[in-house]
């Protein structure tokens, strides 16, 4: 779906939130994150990541070619796009004046349906809603 909203992702900037396969742990075996970001990667984005525990084992699974943020809105500054790979309880209340400021194109794929659609347009920001 992010190539079909963003165009050819060549030189995209796409932050995620989101490494483990489920919150309250640093475990990404089997994770949805490794999928997305290497079709990502693959596709010439460069990948911001944050997650509250994973970053040593998105290290040593994706070494250099992820960036890691030390914070949330780190992964977002300057995005053309964020994605929400895992339900992390801080990912349910951020800044969202805060994302749009920091963000080159306010466009989130929200693969855990963590916000309310009407909600999120009404906030100026493209959304995604995966799955629901």
């Amino acid at each position: 779906r992010p190539r079909r909203v963003l165009g050819p992702l060549r030189g995209k900037r796409i932050g995620l939130w989101g490494l483990a396969f489920k919150p309250r742990t640093d475990d990404m075996r089997e994770a949805p994150s490794i999928v997305l970001i290497e079709a990502l990667l693959a596709a010439g984005a460069t990948v911001t990541a944050y997650d509250p525990q994973a970053h040593g084992a998105a290290r040593a699974i994706f070494g250099s070619r992820l960036t890691l943020a030390a914070r949330s809105y780190d992964a977002v500054e300057n995005a053309d796009a964020l994605a929400i790979v895992t339900e992390w309880s801080e990912f349910r209340e951020p800044d969202f004046a805060r994302m749009r400021a920091l963000m080159r194109a306010p466009v989130i794929f929200d693969g855990r349906n963590l916000f309310d659609l009407e909600q999120m347009h009404a906030l100026g920001f493209t959304y995604h809603s995966i799955g629901r």
